[in-house]
């Protein structure tokens, strides 16, 4: 499969020349500007880009920033064009992480071996990446994994509440809703992370967690420390393994999935926008298996109920974006379900 090269310069003449001498080995997409390659790229994502430094209204500098600020981009390898030969210059460009600068008038030549040179490492990243993504989901399954072992009321709800987050995340970014936040994230990455929004339950007495009956107040007041113990766990994991998206993800699911909007959730009586947005989408995506599922304390109810419940409370209990949109895709959340009945 061909790879894509976005080139991106305000010259015609120099993107005739670059297509010219790229388009028999790649996928070439030329671009007069800028704002043309980031309307593209919603659509479409490089392999490559080739960026010109000096154009109007947003320079080469400026549109990298953009690239290395949202994380879907940050590691498309990004290759400088540019007349100027001022060391300076290249050597700001690499530090904000571009990966090879290319002086026009270019030959040829020297961009095709270029061009394939970092295609070639970037490759080589892209397969260390995705065995790092296939360690991080393997942790992420296990902690799972050891929080169901010992609740044994919640079978399944961890894996639905990822795919519940995985399909109210993409139908968001489809509508536009909270899209600024949203567009930057590695959606698998942030829905699979959902999993761990309860791993602090691995701090509570067995005597409690899995309690036949209803909750003694007091006893209520031990569960809802699971959110700060999730937190404090993961903070540990970070602290010993280093800044990682998906446990940055887990521990914001597990610290904030009971605020609520009108700042009547716990921890820490968050309000509204002060709730990040895990756990907004979260708060939505639990309360609506939990109130689906069996639990030894409470009643079950039907999902016209659940749907009904969660509508009313749009604005009150839940942000009312995401509610709006979950009313859109709730036959999805059904499905999730249902495969798990069968």
């Amino acid at each position: 499969m061909q790879k894509t090269v976005f080139v991106v310069d305000d010259s015609g003449t120099n993107l005739a020349m670059a297509e010219e001498a790229l388009e028999k080995n790649y996928r070439v997409i030329t671009l007069s500007s800028a704002a043309k390659m980031f309307a593209v790229m919603q659509k479409v994502t490089p392999d490559l880009i080739l960026l010109d430094i000096e154009m109007p209204e947003l320079d080469g500098f400026e549109a990298l920033r953009r690239l290395k600020a949202n994380e879907v981009h940050a590691d498309i390898p990004v290759i400088f064009l540019t007349g100027m030969t001022d060391a300076s210059i290249e050597a700001e460009g690499l530090e904000m992480g571009a990966v090879d600068f290319i002086t026009k008038p270019f030959s040829a030549p020297v961009l095709k071996n270029r061009i394939r040179t970092h295609l070639s490492i970037d490759e080589l990243i892209r397969e260390r990446t995705a065995q790092l993504e296939q360690l991080q989901n393997g942790l992420m399954l296990i902690l799972a994994d050891i929080v169901e072992s010992r609740d044994k009321a919640t079978g399944g709800h961890l894996e639905r509440t990822s795919g519940y987050v995985k399909i109210l995340a993409e139908a968001m970014l489809a509508r536009g809703v909270y899209a600024d936040e949203l567009r930057g994230m590695n959606l698998d990455l942030l829905a699979s992370s959902a999993r761990l929004h309860d791993v602090g339950k691995v701090a509570l007495p067995d005597s409690v967690l899995n309690r036949l009956g209803s909750l003694t107040q007091e006893e209520f007041e031990m569960i809802k420390t699971h959110t700060v113990a999730g937190e404090q766990l993961i903070d540990k994991i970070l602290a010993r393994t280093g800044d990682m998206a998906f446990l940055r993800n887990a521990k914001l699911f597990a610290s904030c999935h009971h605020e609520r909007w009108d700042g009547s959730g716990y921890p820490r009586k968050l309000q509204e926008m002060e709730i990040p947005i895990q756990g907004r989408i979260l708060a939505v995506a639990d309360f609506y298996d939990a109130l689906l599922s069996d639990r030894p304390y409470k009643i079950v109810y039907t999902e016209e109920a659940v749907v009904g419940i969660i509508s009313d409370n749009a604005g009150k209990l839940f942000d009312p974006l995401i509610v709006g949109v979950f009313l859109e895709v709730k036959e999805q959340f059904s499905e999730i379900r249902k495969s798990y009945a069968r």
